[in-house]
């Protein structure tokens, strides 16, 4: 038997994966929630930036879109 899934909760399981990739990296929680619901955001740049030494909040600020929406 298959389980069907909807879009929503395939949405929820995405924002999930994201969220805890990027606590997983040393991000606080508060700001990885934010940063995972906003695809806008790179989420291995992100990673990568933190794993070269730089804060998490630093790391959102370098990669903030151009129209100044930060999370």
């Amino acid at each position: 038997m298959r389980t069907q899934t909807t879009r929503g909760q395939t949405d929820r399981e995405v924002v999930g994966w994201r969220r805890e990739q990027l606590v997983a990296s040393g991000f606080p929680l508060p700001l990885a929630a934010r940063l995972a619901k906003n695809e806008r955001y790179d989420l291995h740049a992100l990673i990568e930036l933190t794993e070269r030494g730089c804060s998490p909040e630093l790391a959102v600020r370098i990669l903030a879109p151009i129209d100044g929406e930060a999370a």
